[in-house]
């Protein structure tokens, strides 16, 4: 049997565009009529989204899935890594939780996880006529070779050819591509059937001299030139790199404070509220006070909440929170940021670190307890305060339960969620993904004293179609097919 074409889209680093090529292209493939699915086999990231059937996955293949117009499955992203420390992760194997491992334990056991990955691969390869896949970093950081199911480990399990991406825009793109080029084996090198440049500026035509010395270099041939597409700002970032510090927006009418966690997650809820002409939403950085005059504080979700609380006060931004309450100022915690302004957050079982309890913001009335036992789960109820109706999901652990949980912040099919504080200025919500929905975005933000005009979800998908749109201007979408349909042969 001719096997399901296929082809990975790796890259000479972090960072370079491989999710947003992915993305462009199961948008592209998909509107030829093509059945894609995306896949990539390990991602790591505290971005994560929720599959329908509870499951988590990357939010980057979430919106993958949505732009090849198909329903997200944990089978798209088999293994999935959550930093909770400087050396340590969460991994999540076909959306559960499999263990917690120091990155060097990690090491010695992905081999382990190369099963999952195949399996999960042919499930989504048997349902679909092309599969896309991201690889993670880079081929070239072969001291992560030995057991590798990120990039050629994969690839050559599954006999899958590869593209080569480069990113122009930080510089040595030539060296990048020459250098991956150099490190890897004959039979990786080999695998590699073409490369492409990413965010170009400015006129191409500048750089033809440098795709044929990469081509007569490598041996590879060049798909060409993809110019840097100013709209991917529309689109949810995975990594916080793309949570760039705010420019002031000074004709906005309402600012709204995000500090910045140093183990922040999910924070694509923030998305939907940058795309506010009327709302500045200040990123504000290690270092800096929470300014006074903003309309709102928002704590944003944590994969290690308990760490992530110490460093707030670290940076002194529990005194700063505490006089913007005093001022009659709003403020709002999702996950792990609810969890920071209770009482207290215990961890009994050290999930997080040494068994310890510590207090919280003490700003609203509850405490929370750490469990092992993790919700993830797709929600949809209403805002109490707006009566406004909405969609998002849950990721997180622990319970928390106090006298301010009687006034809930949602009400859901299954019942309520989060707390608000007798004045009704602070609040907190186990749910991501809220503002996404455009009349409740509105009202929430009325209530702050400022107002919403962006249509989200329609920009989303407007952005994604001119994405597709890019690429196929951009690279000859008959030879990415072509390369595709090669596999196995």
């Amino acid at each position: 049997m001719i096997p399901t074409p296929a082809i990975m889209i790796q890259g000479t680093g972090s960072n370079v565009g491989k999710s947003l090529i992915v993305t462009g292209l199961c948008r592209a493939f998909a509107d030829r009529g093509y059945r894609v699915s995306p896949f990539k086999p390990q991602n790591m990231s505290n971005n994560a989204g929720v599959t329908v059937d509870g499951g988590e996955i990357g939010r980057a293949q979430m919106l993958q899935a949505r732009a090849a117009r198909v329903p997200p499955s944990v089978d798209m992203n088999p293994v999935l890594l959550k930093p909770e420390s400087e050396t340590g992760a969460q991994v999540i194997v076909q959306g559960k939780r499999w263990a917690t491992l120091k990155a060097r334990d990690y090491g010695r056991r992905k081999a382990e996880l190369l099963p999952a990955v195949m399996d999960s691969f042919q499930r989504l390869a048997n349902a679909s006529d092309l599969v896309l896949v991201e690889g993670a970093g880079s081929p070239a950081e072969i001291n992560l070779r030995a057991g590798d199911i990120a990039n050629m480990g994969f690839a050559a399990a599954a006999d899958v050819p590869v593209i080569l991406v480069g990113d122009i825009d930080r510089g040595g793109v030539i060296a990048s591509v020459v250098g991956t080029h150099a490190v890897l084996e004959p039979s990786e090198r080999d695998r590699i059937h073409a490369f492409l440049i990413n965010r170009f500026r400015g006129d191409p035509s500048l750089f033809d001299a440098g795709l044929a010395e990469i081509a007569r270099r490598t041996g590879w041939a060049s798909l060409g030139i993809v110019p840097h597409f100013a709209k991917a700002a529309r689109l949810p970032a995975e990594d916080v790199l793309g949570l760039a510090a705010s420019v002031s927006n000074e004709a906005a009418s309402i600012r709204i404070a995000v500090p910045r966690l140093p183990r922040i997650a999910n924070f694509d809820d923030l998305d939907p509220l940058r795309a506010e002409p009327d709302v500045d939403v200040l990123i504000v950085e290690p270092g800096l006070p929470i300014p006074a005059g903003c309309a709102l504080v928002l704590l944003p979700g944590s994969k290690s909440t308990i760490a992530d609380l110490q460093a707030f006060r670290r940076e002194g931004w529990d005194i700063d929170i505490a006089a913007h309450r005093r001022r009659g100022g709003a403020v709002l915690g999702l996950c792990g940021g609810f969890q920071m302004l209770g009482g207290s957050i215990a961890d009994p079982q050290g999930i997080e670190g040494p068994p310890q309890t510590i207090a919280g913001l003490g700003l609203l009335a509850v405490d929370t307890v750490l469990t092992a036992d993790k919700s993830t789960q797709p929600i949809a109820g209403r805002h109490v305060g707006t009566g406004e109706a909405l969609a998002g999901y849950e990721i997180h652990l622990g319970r928390t339960e106090g006298p301010d949980r009687a006034r809930p912040f949602l009400q859901t099919g299954s019942g309520r969620d989060g707390a608000v504080s007798a004045d009704g200025l602070v609040a907190g919500t186990y749910a991501h993904g809220l503002f996404a929905a455009d009349g409740f975005r509105r009202a929430f933000l009325a209530k702050l004293g400022g107002r919403a005009s962006a249509a989200y979800e329609t920009e989303v998908e407007a952005a994604l179609d001119g994405l597709a749109a890019h690429l196929a201007k951009h690279l000859d979408l008959e030879k990415v097919l072509a390369i595709a349909r090669s596999r196995g042969r």
